[in-house]
Order: structure tokens, then sequence, then C-alpha cells
């Protein structure tokens, strides 16, 4: 019964053979190697984007914030939601990496920007030099509540957002979980929707650590090449991050996982309400935030339940105080998982 994250799964059969493959003799680092050649004709294939720069990095935040210092000046303002990731839980290397570019959150329902605030805040940034300049959109899909924006709500805010000359980059730690979701190709909900950047995210998903960072105009790639090496992301034996990224994307492995996660998640929501709980935000993919009452949420954790109460500790207080959690299913979470966590939320919710 762990659902505390998808990082805590741990990689699939095809992952682990592949990297037994690459271990086999030698193989030129830095990401000259042959598995990395093959790697970025498949991303391109997937995102139907043949130019696109393509690059590797083991973490989501060094994909995402190498990806946006690409794209602004120190003196730029980097627009998220005020929940978004780059925000809450990159202790502020965006802002590091891009030389001290300032967050500017924005306000939206289950973490989803809400266009209108967008719109105004742009309408009403200034040119002075007192002040920072607009300089790039960041959306996160998932979001870090759980929902999912769809293709035409990333539309609406990259028209936003280019209206006023600004880049769009998209954080998708999640990104598979969204677009076996909403039923789109990459494209769609990328390049095509006016993103022009994108953190494609693996490690989540159920490899043991890599992102890629995919520029759909090549034209930025030199700089994000520097700013890699500089902020001590190229990896020397690059060929383990290739052969994972290779293997996740063999015969649509990336989708079934996410598809199995997305499964299961869509099974414990069907269980949640049954039990009796509440559900805070909709569900867009693989994560789920819901309130139970404390008494539950001792009695699950005394069964053996992992996952995030969301925010804070619930330990003390009284029993019927309802109280948030998170809990997000993996790719390797089965039906069994699942069905014992129900059993016992429904025991402990009656008890």
């Amino acid at each position: 019964m762990f659902f505390a994250s998808d990082n805590t799964s741990g990689a699939p059969d095809q992952v682990m053979q592949a990297l037994l493959r690459a271990n086999d003799g030698f193989s030129l680092g830095y990401g000259a190697d042959s598995l990395m050649d093959r790697v970025r004709g498949q991303i391109r294939e997937v995102f139907e984007a043949p130019e696109a720069a393509v690059y590797l990095v083991a973490t989501g935040t060094a994909a995402n914030a190498l990806a946006i210092a690409s794209h602004v000046q120190p003196w730029h303002a980097i627009y998220c939601h005020r929940v978004a990731h780059i925000e809450e839980d990159e202790c502020n290397a965006p802002e590091f990496y891009a030389g001290g570019a300032k967050l500017t959150l924005l306000d939206g329902a289950d973490g989803i920007i809400d266009p209108h605030d967008l719109r105004m805040r742009l309408a009403g940034a200034s040119n002075a030099v007192h002040h920072a300049q607009p300089g790039l959109l960041s959306l996160t899909n998932l979001t870090e509540r759980g929902a999912r924006y769809s293709v035409a709500q990333i539309a609406e805010l990259a028209a936003i957002a280019k209206s006023h000359g600004l880049p769009v980059h998209l954080d998708g730690a999640r990104f598979a979980n969204a677009i076996v979701a909403e039923g789109c190709t990459p494209a769609e909900m990328t390049w095509r929707a006016g993103v022009d950047v994108v953190s494609f995210g693996g490690t989540k998903n159920g490899l043991l650590g890599v992102e890629a960072v995919v520029m759909f105009d090549p034209a930025r790639a030199r700089e994000f090449e520097l700013r890699r090496k500089r902020g001590g992301h190229l990896v020397s034996k690059h060929r383990y991050l290739s052969a994972q990224m290779e293997a996740y994307l063999t015969d649509g492995l990336w989708l079934d996982l996410a598809a199995r996660a997305n499964a299961s998640a869509a099974r414990l929501e069907q269980g949640l309400i049954k039990a009796g709980a509440s559900l805070i935000h909709p569900r867009g993919g693989n994560l789920l935030f819901a309130q139970l009452p404390r008494a539950a949420h001792r009695a699950l954790r005394a069964a053996g339940a992992v996952y995030y109460d969301w925010p804070g500790d619930h330990a003390d207080g009284p029993d019927d105080e309802l109280l948030q959690a998170r809990f997000v299913a993996s790719w390797s979470t089965t039906e069994a998982h699942v069905d014992r966590f129900v059993t016992a939320l429904a025991q402990a919710i009656s008890g």
C-alpha cells in the first residue's frame, strides 16, 4: 500500500536489461555515445519534430532549471502557477540557473493557470528599467494538484504568452500520464499548441533517473549545452542515461507504463469515493488528493499505508477532523495494492 509518489517505484525489466547491455564494452562519454544518436531520433519521431534539439539530464529540477534558463535573461519574470513545481519544490533552482530571473506567481483552480490572470498580469507589466521584464511562461502537466491541462487550455495560455513575445516551457515530469489521459499526441500537447521547450519526464514513470529536454527551436541548443556543462549536469558516462531513455521509448513502453499508473489511480479514485472520502481536485492522471478523518489516517498508517499528508503532519488533533492527503499510483501499482488499501480505508472510516 505504497502511494507516496511515483518516484518510489522500481524500474521495469526492459530498462534494467537495457542498462546491462549498455554496460558491455566501451562507449564515448558526454552524450557522444551511439545510443544517444538513437534516442535523439526516437524523441524527434515521438514529437514529430525532426529539427528538435534533444538533451538528457539526470533530474527533473535540472531539466526545468536549464530549459528555463536557456530562454530568459536575469532581468526577466518567469510566469508560473503559485503551486508549480518550480515554485514549491526546486529550492530556487530556476532563479539560480537563470542568474536571478524572478518567478512571478499566477492563480487558478487545481494548479491550472487562469487565462484571465495571465492576461491581466502581462497587460499590466511595465517596461520601465525599475521592474522585472516579462520573460517566459511555464506550465506544469500534470499539475502539482493532479489536474491536467487540456491541449486547448495549453494553446490558449501559449497564445496569450506569444502575443507578448514570451516563449513557453512545459514541465512534463508526468507528461506521459497527461498524454495518455488526454488521448492526444506529444506534438499536439507541445509545439502545435505553442510550447517552445518541454521537460520530458522519465523518472516518475519508471526510469532510474533521466529526463529529456526537447527544444523545438534548435537555435537555443548551444546555450543549453553550455549551461548544462557549467551547471554540472553533463554526465560523463552518458550512455547509462541514453540506455534508459532508449528502452523507455521502444515499442511505446513509456505510454504503457503511464497507462498502468493512470488505471490504478482510477481504481483508487473509485475506491476512495465508495468509502466516503471527499476528493479535492479532479484526477488528471495518476495523482489524487482526498480528505479523510484523522482517525482514518491513523488506522491506514497502522495498517501499513504509506502516502503524504498534504500539507503538514496530521498526528495530533480531533479524530473527526478532515485532513488532506495525496495518493499517487505508479506504473508498478497493482490492483491488489489498490484493493488492499481500499479495504483498509473502508474499515478505517466505518470503524
